[in-house]
């Protein structure tokens, strides 16, 4: 059998350019972990259902186990390692930093999806009701916190970006 051609795929993940060379059948998902090391990217059910690989694909949340690197290609991708400029070692990103106060995580398999999807949710609704956030947390699944604590950190969040 012979080998899948490779595609030159380049692309600009927490701002930073990288070009690989890659089949046309590699995930994005597995992409960002395995050709660019970037393993906050989690891998759950790879049907697009948990939510654990919920990246940004030019601003809009998506699910990198439901498209190709090459679809990536000449696009913008975020991390949850890159919500801080530093990956987070010198000062947490408003939103990770409510989830820390607020309790808002156990295991943490589910937490990185769970911030990538509030991002551009919490810019859209600024003032989010309970309803609201429960509604956007439907497609991120998580097996230990009953999600009481996820929404008080949102809450906390919303207000700490308010206000600066």
């Amino acid at each position: 059998m012979e080998n899948a051609p490779l595609f030159s795929v380049k692309v600009t993940v927490n701002g930073q350019l990288f070009e690989r060379e890659v089949e046309p059948r590699l995930l994005l998902s597995d992409f960002l972990r395995h050709e660019l090391a970037l393993t906050g990217t989690h891998v759950g059910c790879e049907h697009g259902v948990c939510g654990a690989c919920t990246v940004l694909l030019n601003g809009e949340a998506v699910r990198s186990c439901l498209i190709f690197a090459v679809q990536a290609h000449g696009q913008e991708i975020v991390t949850v390692e890159g919500l801080t400029p530093d990956g987070g070692r010198e000062a947490l990103h408003p939103l990770q930093e409510a989830f820390r106060e607020a309790h808002g995580l156990q295991c943490g398999f589910c937490t990185p999806g769970i911030l990538m999807t509030l991002i551009p949710f919490l810019q859209e609704h600024p003032q989010p009701s309970e309803g609201e956030i429960r509604e956007a947390l439907s497609g991120n699944l998580c097996r230990c916190t009953g999600y009481h604590n996820i929404v008080k950190a949102v809450q906390l969040a919303a207000e700490t970006l308010r206000h600066g």
